[in-house]
C-alpha cells in the first residue's frame, strides 16, 4: 500500500492553463524523475512533491508518484499550489505551504523534495521561500522538473542560494511528445573551471540516463573549493583573531592575521583548498549581518550561543566553552597604621603590658628590701630601667646587689630577648610580605563589591539575557551592566573606579598580558576564577549551510590533535614576553611617565613603601608629642 500525505493548497494568481499537449508531454517526461527517485539511494526516502496546478496537470503528478513508488510503505507528501484562485498572492500561499513541507521533512531521516512546474516565476518564488522557511538542509535532495531554455537556466541557477549551493539538480524537458528527452543540470559554485552550470546527463525512455560528465547526480559541492576565495568576516578579538598592518620592503602595506581561530580556519582552508578573503567590517553587528545575508560564508571567530543569535544564523561544531569572567584591579595594600601592632596578638600585648606594670613594682620592692628600706630609688626610675631593658637599651646602674634582684633582672632580660626576637621577626615578615585584602572571585562577591560592570557593544544582548533570567543574582548583574566600552577602556576604568569588565576569560587574559604587564611579569589586574556561566561557542554560519559537515569534521580533527590549545598557549606566552620586552625598552630609553612596578626596585627586589611602614612613623609622631608634653611639664615644675 502506498502511504500518501496529500495537502492541497490554493494560490490566488490567475494564469492561463497550459495546453493539453504540454500536459501530455509532461506526463511522458516524468519517467526520468521517477527513475531517479527509484534509485537505491533514494528509494527509502520520503518524497515531498510541490507542484502548481496550472502548469502541472494532476495526471503528471499521479504518474510521477506511481512510477517512483517501489516500496508499498514509502511515504509521499504532495503539496499542490492552485494558481487560479483569486484574492491571494504567491507569497501568502508559499509562506503557509513551506512550513508544512518542512514539518514533513523533519519527520523523516531521509527526504527528497520534488518540484514540478513549468512556470519560471513559480520556481523563483519557491527558491526564495524555501530559503526563508528553511525547508532544505544539505542531506535533503532537491529535484526540479521543468521546461526552461538554456538562457533561463543560466540566469536562474546562480541567482538563488537554493539552486546554486544546496543539493539540487534540474531535470529539464528538452524533447517533444514523439521523442521525450530530459537534460539533467546542476550548478557547481566551486570547480576547476570556476562557478559554472554543468549538464550531468540526459534521459530518454528507451535508454534511461546517460552520463555526460564525471559529476554525479547529487554530488558533494564542498569537498574541494578548487582554490576559490571564500568570504569571511571577523573583528580583532585576541587571542582568537587579530589584524595587523605590515609595511613591506617595497613600501606596500599588507594585513597580517594571527590568532588561534585564524590559524584553525587557515588549516581548514588548506584541507578544503580555498583561500580566506576577509571582508572589511566596522562592527560586530556587521560581522554577523553579512553571515545572515550569506555574503559571508563563515565568521571564523568565537561566538557565544544565545537564543537571540540562533534565530539569525547557525553555528558550527561547538568547539569551546567560553567562560565569561571579570577583569578587575588587584586590591591595593591599604595604609596600615597598625603595622607595628599586627606581629603580636591582642592577648600577647595585654600580657606584655601586665608584666611591664607588675615586674617594676616587684623589683622596686626587692631593691628596698636589700637596702633595708633606705633607698632613694623611686618606682618610676625602676619602671624606666625595666622598659629600657625590654627595648634593648643599656643595663641600669641603680639595681640592688642582692641575689633576688639579680635573678629577677636576668629573667626579665631573657623575657625581653625572646619577645624582642619574636616581635622583630614577625614584624619583618609582615612588612615585606604583607597580606593583601581578599580578591572578589565569585559572581556574588563581584556584584556586591562593584558599582558597574562594563562590556563591549554586543553586551546589550547579554544584559537582556541576564535581566530576563529568573535568578536574582543574574538580574543584579544585568542591572549593573553598562555595554559600550572596549576591553582596554573597561580595564582602565577598573583601575580607577569600582568597576569590572566582563568578557571571555582568554580575551581578558590576553589584553592584560599585552597592555598591563610590567617588567617583572606582574600585572595590576587579574581575571576572576569564577565565571558567569560556561557558554558553548562556535563559528556563525548561515542557516542550514551545506558545507557545515565539512567544517565540523575538520574542527573536530584540529581539537583532537591538540593544535587549538597549543596555538592559544603559544600566543599567550609570546604576548607576555613581548610586553615585558617592550617595558624594558621603554625603561632603558627613559620613557616619560614610566614608573617602577609598585614595591619593586631596579634589581627586582621588594621594597617597603609608606603603606608598609606607616605605623612606625605614626608611633614616632606620638612619641614626639608625648615627649613635648613631658618636657613642657618639667619646665613648669622648675618654675
Amino acid at each position: 500500500m502506498l502511504v500518501k500525505l496529500v495537502l492541497v493548497t490554493c494560490l490566488g494568481v490567475a494564469t492561463a492553463r497550459p495546453k493539453m499537449r504540454d500536459g501530455q508531454e509532461l506526463v511522458l517526461h516524468t519517467g526520468g524523475a521517477a527513475e531517479l527517485m527509484r534509485s537505491p539511494l533514494n528509494a527509502s526516502c520520503t518524497t515531498i512533491a510541490v507542484t502548481d496546478s496550472t502548469t502541472t496537470p494532476p495526471d503528471a503528478v499521479k504518474d510521477l508518484l506511481e512510477k517512483s513508488a517501489l516500496d508499498q510503505w514509502q511515504v509521499m507528501a504532495t503539496f499542490e499550489v492552485n494558481l487560479e484562485k483569486r484574492n491571494t498572492t504567491i507569497t501568502d500561499r508559499l509562506s503557509k505551504l513551506i512550513p508544512l513541507a518542512r514539518q514533513a521533512r523533519q519527520l523523516s531521516w531521509c527526504s527528497m523534495v520534488v518540484v514540478v512546474s513549468l512556470d519560471p516565476d513559480f520556481l523563483i518564488a519557491f527558491a526564495e521561500w524555501s530559503l526563508k522557511g528553511r525547508l532544505l538542509v544539505w542531506t535533503t535532495k532537491l529535484l526540479v522538473v521543468s521546461r526552461l531554455t538554456n538562457t533561463q537556466l543560466q540566469d536562474l541557477l546562480p541567482a538563488h542560494w537554493t539552486f546554486s549551493m544546496m543539493n539540487t539538480v534540474f531535470l529539464n524537458m528538452e524533447g517533444d511528445a514523439e521523442q521525450p528527452r530530459c537534460g539533467m543540470y546542476t550548478y557547481l559554485p566551486y570547480s576547476k573551471g570556476g562557478s559554472q552550470m554543468v549538464k550531468i546527463a540526459f534521459w530518454t525512455p528507451a535508454h534511461g540516463f546517460k552520463h555526460l560528465s564525471s559529476v554525479s547526480f547529487f554530488q558533494d559541492k564542498f569537498q574541494n573549493f578548487y582554490g576559490a576565495k571564500v568570504n569571511v568576516t571577523s573583528e580583532p578579538y585576541m587571542p582568537y583573531w587579530d589584524e595587523e598592518e605590515v609595511l613591506a620592503a617595497d613600501g606596500s602595506k599588507t594585513i597580517v592575521y594571527r590568532g588561534s581561530d585564524y590559524r584553525m580556519v587557515d588549516a581548514i582552508a588548506s584541507a578544503l583548498n580555498f583561500t580566506v578573503r576577509v571582508l572589511p567590517t566596522s562592527s560586530w553587528t556587521e560581522v554577523t549581518r553579512l553571515v545572515e545575508e550569506k555574503t559571508s560564508l563563515i565568521s571564523p571567530i568565537i561566538h557565544n550561543i544565545i537564543p537571540e543569535r540562533i534565530e539569525k544564523f547557525d553555528f558550527t561544531y561547538l568547539y569551546e566553552n567560553s567562560y565569561s569572567s571579570f577583569g578587575m584591579a588587584k586590591p591595593n595594600l591599604e595604609p596600615r597604621w597598625k603595622s607595628v601592632y599586627y606581629p603580636l596578638s591582642t592577648g600577647v600585648w595585654i600580657a606584655v603590658i601586665g608584666h611591664v606594670v607588675f615586674f617594676p613594682f616587684l623589683l622596686w620592692q626587692l631593691i628596698r628590701a636589700g637596702h633595708d628600706g633606705d633607698t632613694d630609688v623611686s618606682v618610676g626610675a625602676v619602671f624606666q630601667d625595666m622598659v629600657g631593658m625590654l627595648l634593648g637599651q643599656n643595663l641600669p646602674h641603680r639595681l640592688s646587689y642582692t641575689s633576688s634582684s639579680r635573678v629577677l633582672v636576668a629573667a626579665w632580660l631573657m623575657f625581653a630577648l625572646i619577645l624582642g626576637l619574636a616581635y622583630r621577626g614577625n614584624l619583618t615578615a609582615s612588612l615585606t610580605l604583607p597580606k593583601y585584602p581578599p580578591r572578589p572571585e565569585t559572581l556574588k562577591e563581584i556584584v556586591d563589591s562593584v558599582d558597574m560592570v562594563t562590556m563591549p557593544s554586543y553586551g546589550k544582548h547579554f544584559r537582556k539575557f541576564y535581566s530576563d533570567s529568573e535568578s536574582p543574582l543574574f538580574q543584579a548583574l544585568g542591572s549593573l551592566m553598562n555595554p559600550g566600552p572596549s576591553l582596554m577602556e573597561g580595564l582602565k576604568m577598573a583601575l580607577v573606579k569600582r568597576s569590572s569588565h566582563l568578557d571571555a576569560r582568554k580575551y581578558i587574559q590576553h589584553g592584560i598580558l599585552d597592555k598591563f604587564t610590567e617588567k617583572d611579569g606582574s600585572t595590576p589586574l587579574y581575571v576572576t576564577r569564577g565565571s558567569v556561566s560556561p557558554t558553548p561557542c562556535g563559528w556563525p554560519i548561515p542557516h542550514d549551510a551545506p558545507y557545515k559537515a565539512h567544517l565540523d569534521r575538520l574542527i573536530v580533527a584540529t581539537l583532537e590533535a591538540g593544535l587549538y590549545d597549543k596555538w592559544t598557549a603559544d600566543l599567550m606566552r609570546e604576548t607576555k614576553l613581548r610586553s615585558q620586552r617592550r617595558q624594558r625598552q621603554r625603561h632603558a630609553a627613559g620613557h616619560e611617565g614610566q614608573t617602577e612596578p609598585r614595591g619593586v626596585n631596579e634589581d627586582g627586589l621588594p621594597t617597603l613603601t609608606i603603606n608598609h611602614t606607616q605605623g612606625a612613623f605614626i608611633l614616632l609622631l606620638l612619641g614626639l608629642v608625648f615627649d613635648i608634653l613631658v618636657f613642657s611639664s618639667e619646665l613648669l615644675c622648675k618654675i
